[in-house]
């Protein structure tokens, strides 16, 4: 479970929403909570208002000091009653200062808020919270501003948080499974939590009639494939080490060539959930960052970060801690229906 959560503030009311969330996962793994505010740092500020540094001086201890007073004032806050909790101001850029104190304080999660708007056409813009995402040595959950609080969240046991859990075969986007299974454990208590596991395989359609038998025949082999990884792994996580959680676990294999778009759709709506029942969808979406790809997934656009700019459900982002030497290995464990699948389109 999430012994320490690191929380960045900026000031506003929407990026305090992410802390009724931290509170609800800290009482439950019996963490603590760390409340971040980056103060602005002094060329910043006289670079933003054309002074010099030394003339911004007073202004500036002025800032620190509302901020200590911020800090302190939503530490004691009834948010977080009961809540082993501390405060940090630090100078420096919003991103990498909260990664270094993620560093620093050996954080194992990082709840912040997303300001960026909602849509495809806005994923390829840049935020701080992709930029955290990107880089953090810990896993991240994005609340999204345009989506209000998150009130799904808190269920008070009364049904599980379920957690859509995007796969694309490799070892690499399989490190998101554990926090991802530990999230919704958190939010879920006392009820146990849900996971859907979902394999999108970015195939084209059909083409011309000479070209459907052999084709149709890589299509099967793929979602043979597929099908029979998601219930390897769901094996996993009912005799591994995350067995005690008793979690509920369902998963299905779509083929759409838009990996994102069908991952939004599913958690969203529900679409593709037959195992599900009556299921709306999912409460949050679990992706890595990095799975397979290499250098392309920079090319093809990162589909994590599509989904991070595009949905509105909360995102539970994990960048795997290894090289690429160590991704082009795992591509050696590939199926031959996988394979040809890969073919079609960058993965993650």
């Amino acid at each position: 479970m999430f012994q320490r959560i690191l929380v960045p503030l900026d000031g506003s009311a929407r990026g305090e929403s992410a802390i009724s969330v931290a509170a609800h996962l800290a009482l439950a793994s019996g963490g603590s909570v760390t409340l971040l505010r980056v103060v602005t740092s002094p060329i910043e500020f006289a670079w933003s208002t054309m002074e010099s540094p030394m003339s911004m001086q007073e202004p500036l201890e002025a800032d620190r000091a509302m901020v200590i007073n911020y800090l302190a004032t939503i530490a004691g806050s009834k948010a977080l009653a009961g809540v082993a909790t501390k405060t940090e101001a630090v100078d420096g850029l919003p991103a990498d200062t909260i990664l270094s104190v993620a560093r620093s304080q050996q954080a194992d999660l990082i709840v912040m808020c997303s300001h960026g708007y909602t849509g495809f056409k806005r994923w390829a813009l840049g935020s701080v919270a992709q930029k955290v995402a990107r880089h953090s040595p810990v896993p991240v959950f994005v609340l999204h501003e345009n989506a209000g609080v998150p009130t799904d969240l808190h269920t008070g046991g009364i049904r599980p948080v379920r957690v859509l859990v995007a796969l694309d075969g490799s070892p690499l986007a399989e490190t998101v499974l554990a926090p991802a299974a530990q999230l919704s454990a958190a939010l879920s208590a006392p009820a146990p939590g849900a996971l859907h596991l979902a394999r999108v395989l970015p195939l084209a359609s059909l083409p011309e009639q000479d070209q459907i038998e052999p084709l149709a025949r890589v299509r099967d082999m793929a979602r043979a494939e597929a099908g029979a990884y998601l219930r390897a792994i769901e094996q996993r996580l009912r005799e591994g080490e995350l067995a005690p959680l008793q979690l509920s676990i369902t998963s299905s294999v779509v083929i759409n060539t838009d990996i994102a778009e069908t991952l939004i759709r599913m958690a969203e709506n529900g679409e593709h959930m037959v195992k599900v029942g009556e299921s709306t969808g999912c409460d949050v979406i679990a992706m890595a960052t990095h799975g397979r790809g290499g250098l392309q997934r920079w090319v093809m656009g990162s589909i994590t970060e599509r989904v991070l700019a595009a949905t509105k459900l909360p995102l539970l982002i994990v960048r795997p801690q290894k090289t690429d030497s160590a991704v082009e290995k795992d591509e050696e464990t590939i199926g031959v229906g996988e394979r040809e699948a890969q073919t079609w389109a960058g993965l993650f």
